[in-house]
């Protein structure tokens, strides 16, 4: 099959998802395009770091792992998940992602996520209400628009880098910022022990600073 480019993907394109649904060989199901760039929190798995891409080509359980193809039948994701009791709502990961990961498997046998260690939410002027209310919480933003961080992990790359909680994101690489999904985005392309530089709004105060994303840490399983 022929790779295409998940990047380029429009909601409405046609979609179609192969795979074994069920026990059954050999099925192919079609749909299209509902939407690019869901988060993982939307899709319900919060602790990923993937842009998924979501469809309405049935994915039925056997259909994960199977290709997601556009119209030209280039290879456009991996069929991955399915929110239970939902119709229509399936999701795939972009195959730009995919071969990233298999690269780095087949160069290093291990695949190393990017990592700040803070908790965002994007900006809107109900967000920025609820954040300065909180009898609470000390926070205080000042602005309508870009990503505020909420928290930040104690010796994190976010911490050592010198953000703190109340800090808004405004721009990274000089790149307009104003939601979450944005710096996931720019941290998981920097990959770990790349350099981001970050426009932030302290108190009022713009401050720039250089930001350097580790690895995320691996959880021990008792």
């Amino acid at each position: 099959m022929t790779i295409g480019n998940s990047d380029k993907l429009l909601s409405g394109e046609w979609a179609i998802a192969i795979g074994n649904p069920l026990g059954l060989d050999n099925s192919v199901t079609a749909g299209i395009i509902s939407a690019t760039g869901r988060s993982s929190s939307e899709v319900g798995v919060p602790d990923k770091r993937v842009g998924f891409i979501q469809t309405d080509a049935a994915i039925n359980p056997g259909n994960s792992g199977g290709p997601l193809l556009n119209a030209s039948g280039q290879v456009i994701g991996m069929n991955t998940a399915i929110i239970q009791g939902a119709q229509g709502l399936g999701f795939a990961i972009p195959i730009k992602t995919a071969q990233q990961v298999a690269q780095e498997l087949i160069s290093t046998g291990k695949v190393e996520h990017a990592y700040l260690g803070i908790e965002m939410a994007t900006l809107t002027p109900d967000v920025k209400e609820q954040i300065n209310k909180n009898g609470n919480s000390s926070l205080r933003v000042t602005v309508d628009r870009g990503v505020a961080i909420v928290s930040v992990v104690p010796t994190s790359p976010a911490a050592a880098s010198g953000l703190r909680a109340g800090d808004v994101i405004q721009k990274i690489n000089n790149q307009p910022i104003i939601q979450s999904e944005a710096v996931q985005e720019f941290v998981q392309n920097a990959r770990v022990g790349g350099l981001l530089q970050m426009e932030i709004n302290r108190n009022g105060q713009i401050l720039n600073l250089s930001v350097k994303p580790g690895s995320l840490p691996v959880q021990k399983v008792r």
